[in-house]
């Protein structure tokens, strides 16, 4: 099987069915989809069991407690039989011809990262589409929501540390920048379509970044304290 799609979810009632119906329609069917739920209490479940038939054997679900987003995407990774792991949230969803791009792209080189371009939308509309290049990976993340990634790699390299709860993703790509075996394909094509999130998620997200950045020095002591220091007053006085 060349591709692992995986999901995680958590109380997604309202997003989820157009998430799943994305991989469902995929142009290429060559896949497994693997959702991951942390024990909701809405009807998520109820639309993921009511799609299950329609995979043919091809879905696969847990329902459980994790201790957070990135927990239950290592969960999916560990069970992933795919040679391609591609994580699409809940609330994102692909384009139709997305696997069918990637594997146009893929050579069946063992340490892949295959990545393109995202559309970000927010109320339902675009804002902008694009991509960001691995080469600058020290300055900003690359299209994760986008990337499809070889088992190998995270079999070898491992998977995502718990420490960073918002910027664990950039953690990972960080960790294995300096790892020449690595080899990244980038297409311009548009992958995923990629639902902002709102101000309070950005600003953690941001003050979880600066920490990664400051361990994996990156930056200063004296930017990093700047910035968090700014970041909270920002949280108290919103």
């Amino acid at each position: 099987m060349l591709f692992t799609i995986i999901t995680v979810c958590f109380n997604s009632e309202m997003t989820i069915e157009r998430t799943i119906q994305s991989v469902l329609n995929q142009t290429c069917q060559d896949y497994e989809y693997i959702i991951i739920d942390g024990a909701s209490t809405d009807g998520t479940m109820d639309i993921v069991r009511k799609y299950e038939p329609l995979f043919q054997g091809r879905m696969r679900w847990i329902s459980e407690k994790d201790q957070g987003i990135y927990d239950a995407m290592n969960k999916g990774i560990g069970v992933a039989s795919g040679e391609l792991i591609g994580i699409v949230n809940s609330d994102d969803y692909y384009e139709p011809d997305a696997l069918e791009i990637m594997k146009n792209l893929y050579t069946g080189y063992r340490y892949s990262i295959l990545y393109g371009a995202v559309r970000a939308v927010k109320d339902g509309r675009e804002t902008m589409v694009y991509i960001k290049n691995h080469e600058f990976i020290e300055q900003d993340m690359i299209t994760h929501p986008s990337c499809f990634i070889s088992k190998k790699l995270y079999d070898t390299f491992g998977r995502y540390s718990l420490e960073y709860p918002y910027s664990a993703d950039y953690e990972f790509m960080l960790r294995i920048r300096n790892e020449k075996e690595i080899r990244y394909f980038k297409t311009y094509d548009i992958i995923t379509n990629f639902t902002s999130g709102g101000v309070s998620d950005t600003r953690k997200g941001y003050r979880d970044t600066m920490k990664l950045l400051y361990h994996y020095h990156l930056i200063g002591k004296k930017r990093y304290y700047y910035e968090m220091i700014k970041t909270w007053i920002a949280m108290m006085v919103r």
